[in-house]
Formats: structure tokens, C-alpha cells, sequence
């Protein structure tokens, strides 16, 4: 008799994958091909590059059923300093990243110590912030631009690493792009395996084989696919090994550390997590502090890219990084999404940013297309939640 465990096809797990290919397919077919270009991906990473960070620090926070509203002013205020820092006092890059770090980190703190400890529902402290480094922003730039910043700097945003170019075609291909896209599925299919073999051993439900096969040939082949797009432009952006660091760190931490299990012990019922031991408002305090750095580091790359500090930068962003939860499966109460789930759902908002903007369309509309796929996501998940 076979007693081994089998689960269905998880569509919340595979459903955003499969919408982040279609709609950029869709994208694809109705620019003739302009977003399959490889400048097209190139410019798709380092573009979305601050906004999957952002959606890393917001995960946390969205993790614990808020959300954080000061986000994108940080991101202002963050470029504003490095601006200050290096061109009217003319400081070295790094001193200016950790000023921007610590000025991002004291603000978390803050933010942490209002929710934590004084009991401050988090939508209104983080709204307080929006508004309070917004202002401090215009008001130590003077509402202008700050710049050029030196070509160190820069690189942190526009810079690519080392390339190995063979003749390829009618141009040419980094082949140090394949090599590391090589290694990247090799991780992808040693993962599956530890997967597998993990819940074998304690008895856990597993998906089909066939399930899983294809859903790592899928990955395989969009790894390949962007890397190789990479390669025949200009070869890996410095800010792709930025993420690459914060997403497998992050990832770590949430499924593999006691720091995790409580942030998602704190997001399924507050109540059960104090009873179990679990100090919430500690977790809460370090919730919103790292939310802080992330959107420091995000502001270091964003200033990087522009080469420059602009009052409006970041504006926007933090509604960006909470759609990008939400739509990659973050669940709307809190307690159920994942690291994987955010970044797939922040480069759904890019490829629509991208191909609408490709494609021609207003910003107003946009707005309005991003606005629809958040409402439909959000939905679903509650759908699917009151059917079980």
C-alpha cells in the first residue's frame, strides 16, 4: 500500500509565476517585440532593482497584517543626505552611505518605538512619516536637485561586473552572464531536491514529481533567458548581486531563523504569540527598523542610478513595494506570504510599468492598470481563503 503524501497544484504558488509570464508576453506581442530587447531586460532590472528591495524590507512589515507609508520619502531623504554629504561638504562615498544608513535606521527606530511601545496603530505613525520626511526632504535640498555624484557612486546603481565577450552572432555575448546563470540553476535544482528529500523524511505532503519537474524547467528557463539578455547588452548590473544578497539573506531569515517563525507567528494571531513566549512588541520594533535600512539601501541605489538627489525621488515607491506583497501572495491579515512571492510580485509591477510605458500609455492610466491587478490579487486571495 502507498502511503506517500501528495498535494494538488498550488495555484497560489505557481499563479503569479505564471502571470508574470503572460503578462509580459502580452507586453511582448503588443510592442512587436521592444520589450524582448536585451537593453529592454537590462533596463527592467536596474529600474526595478529599488523597488524589489523596498518590497523585501515592506514583506516584513505586511507579514505582521500593516504596512509601512514612510517608505518612499526615506528613499528621498536617504538620496537628499548623500547629496549634502558629498557635494556641498564634499565627503567620501562611504561616510555618505552610513549617514544615509543610520539617518534610515534612526528613523525605523523611531517608527518601532511609536507601534511597539506606545501602542501607535502602525498605518498612522508610518503616515506620519510620509508626510514629516517628505517635507524634511524639500526643506534641506531647498526643492532642487542635488548633483552630479561621482562615477564611484554611481556605479552602485549603473554599474556592471567584469564581462568575458565571445563574437556571438551579429554582436557579441558575456559569457561570465551563462556561467553564473549555469550555477544559479544548478542552486534551483539542489534546492528541489533538499526539498524533497526534507519531506520525505517527516512525512510532509509533496507536490507530483511532473508538478515540480515543470516548475523548475520553468524557472531554469527564465533564468537563462534574462541572463542571456543581460549578456548580449552590457552583462550582469552591479545592483542584480545587490538583490541577489537581500533576497537570499531575507529568504533565510524568514524560513529558516526563530526571528522568522515569530514574525509570522505575530501576523496569524497576536494573542497566541504573546501566550506562546513570543515578545510582539519587540518583534514589532525590529519589523520597522529593518524596514529603515531597506529603504536606505534602496534610496543609495535609486541616488546611484539618477546620479543625482531630487525632492520628488521615491515618491510613490511605497505603494509599489505594498502591491508587489499583496500581489505576490501576501496575505492581507498578516502571517502568510514569502520573500520569493514579493520579488515575484514587485517584477510584475515592473514589466507593467515598462511595457505601458513601451506600449505608450499615460502614467494616469497606468495607475489605473496597476490598481485593477492589485484589486483582482488582493481578492482572489480572500476568495480562495473563504472556500476552504
Amino acid at each position: 500500500m502507498d502511503n506517500k503524501k501528495t498535494v494538488n497544484v498550488d495555484l497560489k504558488q505557481y499563479g503569479m509565476i505564471f502571470m508574470l509570464i503572460v503578462i509580459y508576453l502580452i507586453f511582448a506581442a503588443l510592442t512587436k517585440g521592444a520589450t524582448l530587447a536585451p537593453a529592454n531586460i537590462n533596463n527592467l532590472v536596474m529600474q526595478n532593482g529599488y523597488v524589489v528591495i523596498l518590497a523585501t524590507g515592506m514583506l516584513l512589515c505586511c507579514l505582521t497584517g500593516n504596512v509601512d507609508l514612510g517608505v518612499g520619502s526615506l528613499v528621498a531623504l536617504t538620496g537628499a543626505v548623500c547629496g549634502i554629504a558629498m557635494v556641498d561638504h564634499g565627503m567620501s562615498m562611504w561616510v555618505a552611505i552610513i549617514l544615509s544608513l543610520l539617518v534610515c535606521i534612526a528613523s525605523g527606530v523611531f517608527v518601532g518605538f511609536f507601534v511597539a511601545y506606545l501602542g501607535v496603530p502602525p498605518f498612522i505613525v508610518t503616515l506620519a512619516t510620509w508626510l514629516m520626511w517628505r517635507g524634511l526632504t524639500y526643506t534641506v535640498l531647498q526643492a532642487q536637485t542635488k548633483g552630479p555624484f561621482d562615477s564611484n557612486f554611481t556605479f552602485i546603481g549603473s554599474g556592471f561586473l567584469p564581462t568575458a565577450k565571445i563574437p556571438f552572432g551579429e554582436g557579441t555575448l558575456d559569457m561570465v552572464s551563462i556561467i553564473v546563470a549555469a550555477i544559479v540553476s544548478v542552486f534551483v535544482i539542489l534546492a528541489e531536491v533538499k526539498s524533497i528529500a526534507t519531506k520525505k523524511k517527516y512525512g510532509f505532503a509533496q507536490n507530483p514529481l511532473w508538478q515540480l519537474a515543470i516548475k523548475d524547467i520553468v524557472i531554469i528557463f527564465i533564468v537563462f533567458f534574462v541572463f542571456y539578455k543581460l549578456g548580449r547588452n552590457a552583462g550582469i548590473p552591479f545592483v542584480l548581486v545587490i538583490l541577489a544578497v537581500i533576497v537570499g539573506v531575507y529568504q533565510f531569515v524568514t524560513s529558516n531563523t526563530v526571528a522568522g517563525r515569530q514574525i509570522y507567528a505575530l501576523g496569524g494571531n497576536r494573542k497566541a504569540a504573546n501566550l506562546s513566549g513570543i515578545n510582539t512588541n519587540k518583534v514589532f520594533f525590529w519589523v520597522y527598523t529593518n524596514s529603515g535600512l531597506m529603504a536606505a539601501i534602496a534610496g543609495i541605489v535609486l541616488a546611484s542610478r539618477n546620479a543625482a538627489a531630487t525632492p520628488k525621488a521615491g515618491d510613490g515607491f511605497e505603494m509599489d513595494a505594498i502591491a508587489s506583497c499583496y500581489i505576490g501572495g501576501t496575505a492581507v491579515a498578516g502571517g502568510a506570504g514569502t520573500v520569493m512571492g514579493a520579488v515575484v510580485g514587485a517584477f510584475i509591477m515592473g514589466v507593467l510599468n515598462n511595457g505601458m510605458s513601451i506600449y505608450g500609455w499615460s502614467t494616469d492610466i497606468q495607475k489605473v492598470v496597476k490598481g485593477v491587478v492589485l484589486l483582482l490579487a488582493v481578492t482572489a486571495d480572500l476568495l480562495s481563503k473563504r472556500k476552504k
